[in-house]
């Protein structure tokens, strides 16, 4: 409670602007939804017509249509210095009419796996329109090498020639036989995936290491699993013997190998595919290993990345392993962990992705590991590393994994991995799949991150029924629903989130249509992609947690947060603040899903302060959402919701757009990482 604010003052809304008022309007033509005058929208007459002729009709203009600089200001354009009260209940919320629907039509659902010519020449499109914009930008990329065995490769892939061919791929990746062969064998029944869109947009992809390498699971894509997993049960005593061990260790030196297999510091040192030792490897998108040591045989111990431009922040890994021996128990020691607690002690475990499996056709991340334990070490920080300040501990995950196949490629990973490339290879997918006739989607650039890679900005609503006045006005004055995610790169499964909401929003579900019909949904589905793409867990590349820069960002060092927060203040400026705002992250500490908000009342209760009624009014709808929530999805939890505002959080994206934006409904969603522990996801341990 000792991190609670207490001011009154402060806990009301604040509408200051952070920069000149002037520069706001630059933000209208992120909004062309606002003045577009939807020329594409035939007469009933000419679209049945063309039904019958078999042809559909696709709106004229282009997806990244932006309106010019000359196009007419909104009329209500001006900043508006209203608090929460003076504004009434909730801005937005005022002549809300949702429109009538009709339900007697169920639309067939759009997805059908692509088909190999149009993948193949908008993938050829998207690598040309990036070499054109600048040559730097796109690079040649190589496909990890695949399993060893040549004799199994043969017969996996040509089972009927006997043409020899290598294993391993090398040189450019669009010539390469192997890739070809990959692409032939390719299912198409990953459901909005495709290697040649991943291709083409990890091709343009800038990065501080420069990568050449693709990791395959991003390559190839995966399925979910055919089944539920129950979290894992830690049998009684384990992690005092993995302590001792580590004790051992200290008093019985001459036990210990100590050879360096993987160091991406000193590669020269270090000594890939030793016999009797695994290979790593991680320098690929979103991967992060920096050192392996082999400590015994089948041990070894492993330390991470720190966030770039700094030296802590380790908790996030994803790398490659090769070489292993079927049936036998491997132990990696995740070292420099930086949490004080962790889900792996509750029932949590890491990902793994077997590349053999995935080419049997089973390409899927699976929970894997055992013997999972996560607990302090006795290893510190010292000054250097600790900015000046002694004595910061680290802590151990330690698992054990059985991998399925001799020889095989792994990849094992903290989370489900979700990188940029996957992201904007599947804006591309679902762009071309939607029903433009029903669905307004807009694909815009907010602009470029620290590290020159774009941050995609989306507008989807229901595309009017008609040109005609009353139907216009319904569209121009629908509310708007603003979403956001990954501004922690680690918190992966706030991607996974946030892609189930674009395919949701984009598909031909009612409620889907009934939603774009009622709403206009504002989403910036990656806040951080420099992190993401550099394998950082928490920070951009300035070394900054992005999540702590809303009150004053800076437009060299936060550009997504400054142009983020522009355009935030742009919709209040116009009279059309958002209904609800809500940033997607993850949490490693609690299960279930749940939702952080904003309340004066609740946050003075909980700190014991008297609270005068009659002077302090708030409206309670923001506890709306998450009692529907509650009521509805079964992930969601409403006893974890919290809607205190703490001194340590003003800075953060729900607490700034709820102070200074007036959003009565900002939140902060929280995923876990491990499980659920209630309700319909929660799975119990099959009785023998």
């Amino acid at each position: 409670d000792y991190d609670l604010e207490t001011d009154v003052n402060k806990l009301r809304s604040r509408p200051v602007l952070d920069r000149p008022e002037e520069e706001l309007g630059q933000y209208e033509a992120m909004c062309p939804e606002l003045s577009h005058n939807f020329q594409e929208l035939e007469s009933e007459s000419e679209e049945d017509k063309s039904l019958e002729d078999g042809t559909e009709s696709l709106p004229s203009t282009p997806s990244h249509f932006i309106p010019s600089a000359t196009s007419v200001k909104h009329p209500n354009y001006r900043w508006r210095k209203q608090s929460v009260t003076e504004m009434g209940p909730d801005p937005g919320e005022k002549d809300f009419k949702v429109p009538q629907q009709s339900w007697t039509k169920k639309e067939k659902c759009r997805w059908d796996p692509i088909d190999e010519n149009r993948d193949a020449v908008k993938a050829a499109q998207d690598a040309d329109s990036c070499e054109g914009e600048d040559p730097a930008r796109s690079h040649t990329l190589t496909l990890r090498p695949l399993p060893k065995e040549a004799a199994w490769y043969k017969k996996m892939f040509n089972p009927e020639r006997e043409t020899s061919v290598s294993p391993s791929p090398g040189g450019r990746l669009e010539s390469s036989d192997t890739v070809t062969n990959l692409l032939e064998n390719h299912q198409g029944d990953i459901p909005f995936h495709s290697p040649r869109f991943y291709v083409a947009k990890a091709k343009c992809v800038k990065s501080i290491p420069d990568y050449k390498d693709l990791a395959f699971p991003d390559f190839w894509g995966h399925q979910p699993p055919p089944y539920s997993k129950p979290m894992l049960e830690r049998k009684y005593g384990v992690q005092r013997n993995k302590v001792l061990d580590d004790v051992r260790r200290l008093i019985q030196p001459g036990d210990v190998i100590g050879r360096t297999v993987f160091d991406l510091d000193e590669p020269s040192h270090s000594s890939p595919g030793a016999p009797g030792s695994l290979t790593f490897f991680s320098k690929f998108e979103s991967g992060n290993l920096r050192k392996a040591i082999q400590v015994r045989e089948f041990e070894y111990d492993l330390i991470m990345n720190a966030d770039v431009n700094s030296n802590q922040h380790h908790q996030w890994f994803y790398f490659e392993v090769r070489d292993m021996k079927l049936a036998v128990p491997y132990r990696f020691n995740i070292i420099n962990c930086e949490k004080f607690n962790s889900q792996f002690n509750y029932g949590m475990q890491l990902v793994m992705y077997s590349v053999k499996e995935a080419l049997q056709g089973r390409p899927r991340w699976l929970r894997a590991g055992h013997d999972i334990c996560y607990y302090k070490n006795h290893y510190s920080c010292s000054v250097a590393a600790g900015g000046g300040v002694r004595g910061r501990c680290y802590y151990t995950l330690t698992f054990s994994i059985k991998f399925p196949h001799k020889d095989d490629v792994c990849y094992l990973a903290y989370h489900y991995p979700y990188t940029y490339s996957t992201m904007m290879s599947h804006l591309d997918i679902l762009e071309q799949n939607r029903n433009p006739k029903k669905v307004y989607w807009r694909q815009q650039t907010l602009c470029q991150t620290l590290g020159g890679n774009p941050c995609p900005l989306l507008t989807i609503t229901a595309m009017p029924d008609s040109k005609k006045r009353d139907d216009l006005e319904q569209f121009y004055n629908r509310p708007y629903v603003f979403l956001m995610a990954r501004v922690h790169p680690g918190e992966s499964n706030a991607s996974w989130v946030m892609k189930g909401t674009l395919e949701f929003l984009v598909s031909s579900d009612p409620i889907a249509d009934l939603l774009r019909k009622c709403f206009i949904f504002k989403i910036v589905p990656m806040l951080n992609p420099d992190g993401v793409i550099n394998g950082s867990h928490r920070c951009s590349l300035s070394g900054d947690d992005l999540n702590r820069q809303w009150l004053t960002p800076s437009s060299q060092l936060h550009p997504t947060i400054y142009h983020t927060k522009g355009l935030l203040y742009y919709l209040r400026s116009i009279g059309r603040a958002p209904l609800v705002f809500c940033d997607y992250h993850g949490h490693s500490q609690k299960k279930n899903v749940f939702l952080y908000g904003c309340s004066i009342k609740e946050t003075l209760w909980q700190a014991g302060c008297v609270v005068d009624t009659a002077v302090i009014t708030e409206d309670v709808g923001y506890r709306t959402l998450p009692k529907i929530l509650d009521k509805v999805a079964p992930a969601f939890v409403m006893n974890s919701c919290s809607f205190l505002v703490e001194k340590s959080r003003e800075s953060t994206a729900r607490v700034v757009v709820w102070k200074e934006m007036g959003v009565l409904r900002s939140y902060t969603m929280e995923s876990t990482y491990c499980g659920c522990s209630h309700g319909l996801y929660k799975v119990s341990k099959p009785f023998k």
